[in-house]
């Protein structure tokens, strides 16, 4: 009866023990008597008791694997130590299986040695700033040397760059030296940009200031031949008046039917008003030799002009015989 009871619980962990679950982004490899049988995916599963075993349990997730700093020397013999990062995902459990002893060291000395391929034919300067080329670069090799491993290098990225010491003081002077020319040239710059606007401003207010002088001047040469012709037109009207005056002084002379004595009078006025006292010889017209008293004539001309250069002056214009003339022909008028 207990050998039964012990029968049966054997027989019932050999079968619990033969029941497999395969985990999601999981693979196992089954072997059967040593030799490969199949790999079990996602889900529920059964081997043979004693015959069959898990030979490996493989993760298909994406891994990371951060290799130390290496050594490397550059085209232009500086040497300096880099740590890369590859991110890969086995892509066939069997072949990475059976494909390579220990993958993970075999990507590390593979990454050691495509890195140092890569840097040797690069300068200093270029492997500071060519960091996307030696990542693809390195994918590129690195993926196409672990296909047959079973595994899928997706990315390679250099984490750090560790240049010697005296490299990076030289580094960090050259740094701070391309910043002080750099801080030089937007000085300069600005101090030019700075000159230009002021003269494009002076430049501006001159032009503006001439702008604005011939403006004045053409304003002040409009008021002047404004007030010229002004004036001009003033005096024309005033000639015009004094003309239409005269003329109309003469109807006057012609409607009142003036006889001789009255022109005769108006002739001896107008010959008084051409001595005006400064004559010294007067030529008189024709019609006055008739007159009986030419000689009193003749005599207040000299006196006239006497009292002109400044004569003693002692006959007045009251005692004057031609005043008594003059009243006479104008009583005689009137």
């Amino acid at each position: 009866m207990y050998g039964f009871i012990v029968l049966l619980v054997v027989a019932i962990c050999v079968l619990v023990s033969c029941l497999k679950i395969v985990p999601q982004a999981q693979a196992f490899v089954i072997e059967r008597l040593g030799a490969y049988q199949g790999t079990w995916s996602v889900g529920f599963h059964l081997k043979a008791p004693f015959i069959d075993k898990v030979a490996r349990r493989v993760n298909l997730k994406e891994q990371v694997a951060d290799f130390p700093p290496q050594p490397v020397i550059t085209k232009d013999n500086v040497t300096m130590r880099i740590d890369t990062v590859v991110f890969y995902q086995i892509t066939d459990p069997k072949l990475y299986t059976y494909g390579v002893e220990n993958p993970m060291l075999a990507i590390e000395n593979l990454t050691a040695t495509t890195l140092r391929n890569i840097i040797g034919d690069l300068e200093l300067d270029e492997t500071l700033t060519s960091r996307e080329t030696i990542n693809t670069k390195m994918r590129s090799s690195l993926d196409v040397a672990t296909d047959p491993w079973g595994i899928k290098v997706n990315r390679v990225e250099l984490k750090n760059i560790i240049p010697p010491a005296e490299i990076q003081n030289a580094m960090e002077k050259q740094m701070k030296a391309e910043r002080e020319r750099r801080e030089a040239v937007t000085r300069a710059e600005g101090e030019k940009k700075a000159r230009i606007l002021e003269a494009e401003g002076a430049k501006e207010s001159a032009i503006l200031k001439a702008e604005a002088e011939k403006q004045a001047l053409v304003l002040h040469a409009e008021a002047h031949k404004e007030k010229m012709i002004r004036e001009a037109e003033g005096e024309a009207e005033a000639i015009l008046k004094v003309q239409q005056a005269k003329a109309d002084g003469i109807r006057a002379l012609k409607a009142a039917a003036a006889d001789d004595t009255v022109l005769r009078l108006k002739g001896l006025e107008a010959f008084e008003a051409v001595a005006d006292g400064r004559a010294t010889t007067i030529l008189l017209p024709s019609e006055l030799q008739g007159i009986a008293s030419l000689g009193a004539t003749l005599k207040t001309a000299i006196n006239a002009s006497d009292r002109a250069k400044g004569g003693d002056g002692k006959d007045t214009p009251c005692d004057d015989p031609m005043d008594k003339v003059y009243k006479d022909a104008y009583d005689e008028c009137t």
